[in-house]
């Protein structure tokens, strides 16, 4: 396939064209998406051998096969970054200012200082004071979210998106995986100037574990086995999922190492974390993992989560993470075009008890504005007695957001 085959139209990514290019107005919409549709399926072509493509494999239901997961490094930072490139290689905060705000992320150079997502400005402050300080522009993040997905899209048939930086590819078919993967991570720096890192396994997990593994940048393929073996000594924090009271509670058992968890006996878990949870702990040790990438999900709600290495009591805190969780919540619905109407709030204390609370509006919705005041509402409503130990929001009663009707506060 030659290159002028493989190259994107620039204006089509929301970029400016090149020196010299000029835009053929004489050309209709419908001539331009036929051009595009005829060049994706020209590089789908190219990568994807015989007469099966991954797509059919996929509605065969095949288990077995070959999956990506695609992390965009240090997002938010990376996106301030490329608008002031004078703070590259300098140690970047991006958080609001006020005296209970959190941190919505860093650049490596500053979690090099231990700064990470959901701490307290301060508390960065404090382990980074050279940090550089940037207020987060969301309308920045999502215009550069659906310029990397378009490309995404534009070479993989099965992608399913997770949130506003990552997203499962379904690469099952495909000739030369890793080539294929590293042209994709090639033209996305291109069209974006953003890097990414890829994990590439059998199943979801393997792929996502491989992908943080070597953060910025990375580029790791792992079997089950490998995948075992390299991360045999890790802590059992290490998966997604596992936090870290879950970790304490493992560690006072005795196990401090996904190679031990993986091998413990079942039953000896289950007695400590339920019947459910406990086998699902060490399956997920061994990296065990059936869940399938799937791109057209009919997701009814949504929501996202963040469990806190030390328990917060303080309620403007907890309202400050609640915007950082909001803000990501947004984000994935518009970049879905989905509205709710339930607003969820939910808090595990430092007992483990677990509270919820929901409020369902007059019509649905995706303003940020108006689902963070709805969750600060519960919150203070249930005023919790307790430190609290993780903090949700969600929105349910999902449907298409063009046949809603908006309404900004």
């Amino acid at each position: 396939m030659g290159r002028a085959h493989r190259r994107r139209d620039r204006t089509s990514l929301g970029c400016a064209p090149r020196h010299g290019q000029e835009p053929d107005s004489a050309r209709t919409d419908e001539a331009a998406r036929g051009a595009r549709g005829a060049a994706r399926a020209a590089r789908r072509r190219s990568l994807i051998p015989g007469p099966v493509t991954s797509v059919e494999l996929h509605k065969l239901g095949c288990v077995a096969g070959l999956l990506a997961h695609l992390d965009l490094d240090a997002f938010f930072a990376n996106v301030e970054l490329l608008r002031r490139p004078e703070l590259r290689g300098l140690p970047v905060i991006v958080s609001g200012s006020g005296p209970r705000a959190v941190v919505t992320t860093a650049s490596y150079e500053a979690r090099a200082f231990g700064v990470r997502s959901a701490m307290p400005t301060v508390q960065a402050r404090r382990l980074c004071p050279q940090g550089i300080l940037v207020p987060p522009d969301l309308d920045a993040y999502r215009s550069a979210s659906r310029a990397v997905m378009a490309v995404v899209r534009d070479h993989i048939d099965i992608v399913e998106q997770m949130g506003i930086d990552e997203a499962y590819l379904d690469i099952t078919g495909l000739v030369t995986p890793n080539a294929a993967l590293r042209r994709l991570v090639a033209e996305i720096r291109t069209a974006t100037g953003l890097t990414a890192s890829v994990g590439i396994g059998p199943n979801k997990l393997v792929a996502k574990v491989a992908s943080d593994a070597e953060k910025p940048g990375g580029f790791v393929r792992l079997t089950i086995e490998q995948a075992r073996e390299r991360f045999a000594g890790a802590s059992p924090g290490l998966i997604p999922g596992i936090g870290p009271r879950t970790v304490e509670r493992l560690s006072a058992m005795g196990i401090t190492t996904l190679g031990a968890l993986g091998a413990v006996d079942e039953g000896t878990l289950a007695a400590v974390f339920g019947p459910r949870q406990g086998p699902q702990l060490a399956a997920r040790a061994r990296f065990e993992d059936d869940a399938r990438v799937e791109p057209e999900r009919a997701v009814v709600s949504e929501s996202r989560e963040r469990t806190f290495e030390h328990d917060v009591r303080d309620i403007g805190e907890l309202e400050e993470i609640l915007g950082v969780l909001t803000a990501q919540l947004c984000g994935s619905l518009r970049e879905r075009d989905r509205r709710g109407r339930t607003v969820r709030l939910k808090l595990r204390l430092d007992d483990f008890t677990t509270v919820t609370r929901a409020r369902t509006l007059g019509h649905a919705t995706d303003d940020e504005r108006e689902i963070h005041g709805t969750a600060v509402e519960l919150l203070r409503e249930y005023r919790p007695a307790r430190p609290v130990r993780l903090l949700g929001v969600g929105i349910a009663g999902l449907s298409a957001g063009d046949d809603q009707l908006t309404f900004a506060l």
